[in-house]
């Protein structure tokens, strides 16, 4: 019961957060100092992270070095960008908010590696098998109340 609670908090934190514009501000140097490989960079720690679930596991092939090479990788990028290209701020949003700032701020550089990985035609094409699935009438029938 305190996990969903907890979760419950951060998630609140965590849009209280974002809408700091310290928080705006140290997302945007984040976005901004980071190219397209650094967050496929990032997407990839990502992917190796959850991969490393046990229910993910039977649907995922990592290589054994993925996890030790990729979070190298990560943690480069993550010393350049707190350390040498956005260090005042991070300073003032942690300051303004606390530590979530990291949280609401990152959450940014990951919907910019999402979007791009997004525009792959392989990922598309993958993504679109949803909607083989979803009933698109009853669905629409929510909004429209018919």
């Amino acid at each position: 019961m305190k996990r969903p609670l907890i979760f419950l908090v951060l998630a609140a934190t965590a849009a209280v957060a974002h809408a700091q514009p310290s928080v705006d501000a140290f997302g945007k140097c984040l976005a901004d100092n980071t190219s397209g490989k650094d967050r496929k960079d990032l997407a990839r720690w990502l992917f190796v992270a959850m991969g490393a679930h046990p229910e993910m596991k039977a649907i995922s092939s990592i290589n054994p070095s993925a996890p030790e090479d990729s979070s190298r990788v990560s943690g480069a990028l993550f010393n350049r960008l707190i350390i040498e290209a956005c260090p005042k701020e991070a300073k003032a949003a942690v300051d303004a908010v606390g530590p979530i700032a990291f949280q609401s701020a990152f959450a940014v550089l990951g919907q910019l590696a999402m979007q791009e990985l997004m525009t792959d035609k392989n990922v598309n094409t993958s993504m679109g098998l949803l909607q083989k699935y979803v009933d698109n009438a009853k669905v629409q029938s929510v909004f429209t109340g018919k």
